[in-house]
């Protein structure tokens, strides 16, 4: 409704005479209707019904016709990256001029400290000139955040480098993934030797590790989760308080109670289960809080459809939580993996390759590292950091194993779990038809409705269907 042209809408039975009320909303009726805008600039339409009623109704003026602008939603905006850019640029001039020629300052880090505290004044001050104080703010507590990010993945990206760099001269030959320790030399080439045994007592203490505490891990968070109660709170005091055990004190219980007590020679056995005892702990608390963050209301449908409490767990809970579980089991392994201490008290550390987990001494590679390091010797020390190389590799493969095998999402069937789904699918219609006398097919075809009958109507069930159906 145009403010120029305000009229009156009069209905049918409308009283004759009544004219249209003025555009201004000046009119008899309009001064004394107490709806009528306060505001005089907008126009007022009066609509009268039948009898003395008459409703005022606010008429907007027309917006004028204007281009629309485009709105940024992007959080990184181009004056942003050219203040970043003018205030690195001012903070290592400055730097540099302070440590060349203002003062007798030295040293790298010192030089990398006082550029980054320039940075951020000088980053403060270009973005006053176009933001308030908040943003301000904003801006360099985000510089703050991005950078500290930034430094961490530098060093991480530093550690693996020179871990490389200076390891990856064995890695060229070959023979260093196919020999071992036991007829090398400390001034032997790198073309012979290698950290064959390592990587085998590595595989076979984590491969026990790992049988040993995911099972017993998982249950005892699905214990936690699922049963509370006194008992519950007390197991999850206690798996806390095992996260701050020192692997030391690990391994010499391993070694007290299994090698000294019960008399069980050194192996990759007693290593798991020291490992084992490093791991539990971690794993329980991770898979304890992804359990936790299950939706109630699917286990509620599960118990409302009939299902018991273990069914439900089993069929429910723990493949909603199936991603979940398998970071937890990934942080239980980056643990165990890199342990020293309890392999040197339970291990031995062997030079020779050793395919029975279960008697004799054994070598891993953070075990070997260690040792290779420490040696004077320039070859045994490339060794050593090619062996830290080669635990770094192996950690990555059994992640991205770990990733395939149960980083799938809620609902995320693989091929082979698409195709056994659609097997026992076919076996229970095949099942279902024997039982109720008819031959199988499937899918399944509906069955004709027979004549006459009501189609909105439950279908006739047989008693074993219905059996079935109402389970």
């Amino acid at each position: 409704m145009s403010p120029k042209h305000a009229i009156d809408e009069q209905t049918d039975d409308a009283p004759a005479g009544s004219g249209p009320a003025a555009p201004n909303g000046t009119g008899p009726a309009a001064g004394d209707d107490p709806a009528r805008p306060a505001d005089p600039a907008v126009p007022v339409a009066q609509v009268r019904a039948a009898g003395a009623r008459t409703t005022t109704l606010p008429v907007r003026p027309e917006q004028p016709e204007a281009v629309e602008v485009r709105r940024i939603t992007a959080t990184l905006r181009r004056t942003d990256i050219f203040a970043a850019i003018g205030a690195t640029v001012a903070a290592l001039s400055v730097t540099t001029l302070l440590y060349t020629q203002l003062a007798p300052f030295d040293g790298v880090l010192g030089f990398v400290v006082i550029a980054y505290l320039a940075f951020l004044g000088f980053y403060g001050l270009l973005v006053s000139l176009d933001e308030d104080g908040p943003a301000v703010r904003d801006r360099l507590v985000g510089a703050v955040v991005h950078s500290l990010g930034f430094l961490v993945l530098a060093v991480l990206a530093l550690v693996v480098l020179y871990t490389f760099a200076e390891g990856w001269p064995p890695l060229t030959h070959l023979n260093f993934f196919t020999e071992d320790m036991s007829i090398t030399g400390p001034l032997e080439p790198l073309s012979q030797g290698g950290a064959l045994h390592a990587v085998v007592g590595t595989l076979q203490q984590i491969a026990l590790a790992l049988l040993f505490t995911v099972p017993l891990a998982v249950i005892c968070a699905v214990f936690l989760s699922e049963i509370p109660g006194r008992l519950s709170r007390l197991v999850r005091t206690i798996a806390e308080a095992m996260t701050a055990l020192p692997s030391i004190v690990a391994g010499l219980f391993i070694y007290a109670t299994v090698i000294l007590a019960l008399g069980y020679r050194h192996s990759s056995f007693a290593t798991s289960l020291a490992i084992s005892v490093m791991m539990l702990p971690i794993i329980i608390r991770a898979a304890d809080v992804v359990i936790r963050l299950v939706p109630g209301n699917l286990r509620e449908a599960a118990l409302a459809l009939g299902a018991s409490q273990w069914r439900t767990v089993w069929h429910v809970v723990l493949p909603t939580a199936r991603s979940g579980l398998t970071t937890a089991v990934i942080l239980g392994t980056a643990r165990g993996v890199g342990e020293t201490s309890p392999v040197l008290l339970t291990a031995g550390g062997a030079t020779s390759l050793n395919l029975n987990p279960f008697e004799g001494w054994n070598n891993s590679l953070p075990l070997v590292t260690y040792s290779l390091t420490r040696s004077p010797e320039e070859s045994f020390i490339v060794r050593g950091f090619g062996t830290a190389a080669t635990l770094m590799m192996l950690v990555l493969l059994l992640f991205v194993l770990a990733r395939l095998v149960g980083g799938r999402g809620p609902g995320q069937l693989s091929r082979g779990q698409l195709r056994r789904r659609a097997r026992e699918s076919a076996r229970d219609v095949t099942r279902f038809a024997r039982r109720a006398g008819r031959p199988a097919s499937y899918p399944p075809a509906p069955r004709p409705a027979p004549a006459g009958a009501d189609q909105h109507a439950d279908h006739a069930v047989s008693p074993p269907e219905k059996e079935n159906r109402d389970g």
